[in-house]
């Protein structure tokens, strides 16, 4: 099962309703907070998250609304002696615009925390307990965008009733059957995995995108995703105004999902022009599977294909000017 909230939700600049991109992806023990908002920390606290855990942070790029929570999150993180340790990753320019912001917030000695940069390379960058972490090229304004995937590895279930039968007896040879190799029984019988262990199940996707110019490029990427979190920060009737900042319309987002056969699709970073009924009206038609988030949902990617919404319906909304 793979746990995801979204912190922030607003492009460009906070609104009343909304506020910078962060969300926070959790599996078992581990904790990514995925970009880092002005006011990240106040909504990680307004979540009932808490800071506990938290020691990664995955840039998608390195634009001011997407990182300058970090400088408060940093400071917090020491004088509350939340950890001693953040792992940062991020584009090579990103990182560059998180240390200069670091070396306001380090300066004087003031706060104790170590600080490890990791610049983002295609492929796997995290690996641990079941739940692989790859990076993927966006494109968008400035080098060093990335996208994201968490997935977990596929595995066979246990058949507890069918090893009971075969006289396994709980313990090691149970262990060893898991992990895929044979044992001898006392009886002198060898019990093959096969005998034990059931069909392969995959383990849930979650496809990360945040600001995006285009598409054509990241269907590859995000095929067959239980869930694909992107962007949808213009309308079609703003599609001129899209293209020139390096965005995407909602219905470009929905064309996207569709085409890579995504299961369920979540619509973030929205413009203050939009109330969320409009972003949705555009996409659904396209892709009815459709959640446009507000700040503070939370959802889960279950291993029955099901997407399960921990959060209250959703309030009126109207458009912020």
């Amino acid at each position: 099962m793979i746990e995801f909230v979204f912190l922030g939700t607003s492009a460009s600049a906070p609104s009343v309703e909304r506020g910078l991109s962060a969300a926070m992806v959790m599996h078992d023990d581990q904790r990514f907070l995925v970009d880092c908002g002005e006011g990240t920390q106040r909504q990680i606290l307004r979540s009932g998250l808490g800071f506990k855990r938290l020691d990664k942070v995955l840039l998608t790029h390195g634009h001011l609304d997407h990182i300058l929570g970090l400088g408060g999150l940093v400071s917090t993180f020491a004088r509350w002696e939340a950890g001693t340790e953040l792992a940062i990753y991020g584009g090579g320019w990103a990182l560059e615009r998180v240390r200069d912001l670091m070396n306001v917030v380090l300066r004087g000695g003031e706060v104790q925390l170590r600080i490890d940069y990791q610049e983002l390379k295609l492929g796997v960058i995290w690996k641990h307990r079941g739940l692989t972490v790859r990076t993927f090229p966006v494109v968008h304004r400035g080098p060093g965008c990335f996208g994201f995937v968490f997935e977990e590895d596929s595995h066979r279930p246990f058949l507890a009733d069918e090893a009971e039968r075969l006289g396994v007896p709980p313990g090691p040879e149970r262990r060893l059957l898991v992990r895929g190799e044979p044992v001898t029984l006392s009886d002198g019988r060898v019990i093959q995995p096969d005998q034990v262990l059931g069909p392969v199940i995959s383990g849930v996707k979650l496809a990360w995108v945040g600001d995006a110019a285009q598409t054509e490029d990241l269907e590859q990427y995000v095929a067959g995703a239980d869930a694909l979190v992107i962007e949808a920060t213009y309308l079609d009737v703003e599609a001129d105004m899209a293209e020139r900042f390096g965005h995407l319309t909602a219905s470009q987002a929905a064309a996207l999902a569709y085409e890579a056969g995504v299961k369920k699709l979540f619509l973030t970073h929205i413009s203050r022009r939009y109330a969320g009924s409009q972003v949705r009206a555009e996409a659904e038609p396209i892709f009815p599977n459709v959640v446009v988030v507000r700040d503070l949902d939370s959802f889960r990617i279950c291993r029955s294909d099901e997407v399960v919404s921990d959060s209250p319906a959703a309030p009126s909304e109207d458009v912020i000017q």
